[in-house]
């Protein structure tokens, strides 16, 4: 009793028939207590003592390793109205099968000859270009005519010029003789009439000599005429020459522009040519459009459109598809102060949803239902939820993965990091540290270096 009041009770109660009373003011339960506590703080320690392996724990999800393995979307590459629906949701198909034939919906695709129309229509333009390329080469002829024409022209006129030269040196000569002979005729003259005046010639001699001073005359201005004659000529014939090369400048410059828009509406017609050749092309690849195939072998998931006459946007998605064959993977996400607690190759343990396990996240070894997996690659930049996303391929040394898990189911994932007594990781946890991944330094001095 508390024994609060001055007036005591003790000797009215009879603690005999209280049981209660004498088990708890009996010396045994005393020793009894000691050995509990002392055997409790021994397991206790013991506990304490035990291993511990350090791991990061995430929820991931069930994806692929390789991108074209992974579940997707089919899309109508034109616009068109669905004829005919060749499967339906949860069929296998095989890569090139035909899922969906789709009609034109464009006023601009609905000729039925549109390709031989426009194949007719290249044609004729391709005949345009070879037929400006041999008028380039007739006008390239006539180029080449012109010049050899204007060359034999220039040498004939040239001759002419050297001839003329010739008669003009030869000319001048023959007036240099003349000259020469009127001034002989006009002495003699001169001296058969002084010789006259005294008497010691006669009349007949002294016409005689007049006569041949006014032939001499006469050739002297003859020869001089020539000379001046030939010189003109030679001045013509400069004359001729320079409208021989402005002709011929004039000549040769209508043809190389008449070339050159022969060779301007070749270009433009090469061009509407590439023109019509990327037109048939894409008609011809617009035709294999309107049947919808699978790209590889998989399932039909789901139907995103339906019905017959519907009309589909170009880009716009028809269904999901899942490829037969993949790969699986976990995508995994873990916190930034995690990260650089992980390196590719590291080793994790898996538990997938709807697969019984007994998970011990300390002792990995004891845990059942578990399946081992490899870290692949790890992201380089954050994601939006303000974590790294991780993902993990299977474990080939540990044993399969289920063979019925399929893509986006979910998983548990514990990372694996080092070894260390639970005291530790208690201590650890409380104080907010993270796991142990430092490395010890290197003691040896080549180690340092």
């Amino acid at each position: 009793m508390l024994n609060i009041s001055k007036n005591s009770i003790t000797s009215k109660i009879d603690k005999k028939s209280l049981s209660a009373l004498v088990l708890v003011e009996a010396k045994t339960t005393k020793k009894v207590t000691l050995k509990v506590l002392k055997w409790g703080a021994i397991l206790l320690f013991v506990i304490i003592m035990l291993p511990w392996t350090q791991n990061i724990q995430s929820n991931g999800l069930l994806t692929t390793l390789n991108p074209d393995q992974r579940p997707q979307k089919i899309h109508s590459v034109i616009s068109g109205r669905i004829e005919k629906w060749k499967v339906k949701e949860g069929d296998f198909v095989q890569k090139g099968d035909t899922i969906l034939v789709v009609s034109e919906i464009k006023d601009a695709y609905f000729d039925s000859k549109l390709l031989e129309r426009t194949k007719n229509q290249l044609e004729l333009k391709k005949q345009s270009v070879i037929s400006y390329g041999g008028k380039i080469k007739a006008q390239d002829s006539q180029l080449e005519a012109l010049i050899q024409r204007r060359t034999l022209e220039e040498s004939k006129m040239r001759i002419k010029m050297e001839q003329t030269k010739l008669k003009i040196q030869n000319d001048s000569i023959d007036y240099q003789a003349a000259i020469l002979d009127s001034k002989i005729a006009t002495y003699q003259y001169q001296r058969m009439d002084s010789m006259y005046q005294k008497g010691l010639k006669s009349l007949v001699d002294l016409e005689k000599r007049r006569i041949k001073a006014q032939q001499t005359t006469a050739k002297e201005i003859g020869t001089k005429n020539k000379w001046l004659n030939n010189k003109n000529e030679l001045l013509n014939l400069r004359v001729e020459l320079n409208n021989i090369f402005a002709k011929f400048e004039s000549s040769y410059a209508k043809t190389t522009s008449d070339k050159f828009t022969t060779e301007s509406n070749k270009f433009d017609t090469e061009s509407s040519v590439n023109t019509l050749e990327n037109k048939y092309s894409n008609y011809e690849a617009r035709k294999g459009f309107n049947v919808i195939t699978a790209p590889q072998d998989g399932f039909i998931t789901k139907l995103l459109v339906s019905g017959i006459g519907e009309t589909v946007k170009a880009g716009e998605a028809i269904l999901s598809f899942m490829p037969k064959n993949y790969e699986l993977a976990v995508e995994m996400y873990v916190d930034p102060i995690d990260l650089p607690l992980i390196n590719p190759g590291e080793h994790v343990r898996l538990q997938f949803d709807g697969w019984p396990a007994i998970v011990f996240s300390g002792w990995p070894g004891s845990s059942y239902g578990t399946y081992g997996g490899e870290i692949y690659a790890i992201d380089q930049f954050i994601s939006a939820n303000g974590k790294y996303r991780i993902l993990v391929k299977p474990d080939i040394t540990d044993h399969k993965w289920p063979k019925d898990l399929r893509v986006g189911a979910g998983s548990k994932a514990m990372v694996l990091l080092n070894d260390v007594q639970i005291w530790y990781e208690l201590w650890r946890k409380i104080n907010g540290f993270p796991p142990e991944f430092y490395k010890a330094e290197a003691t040896s001095k080549t180690d340092k270096k």
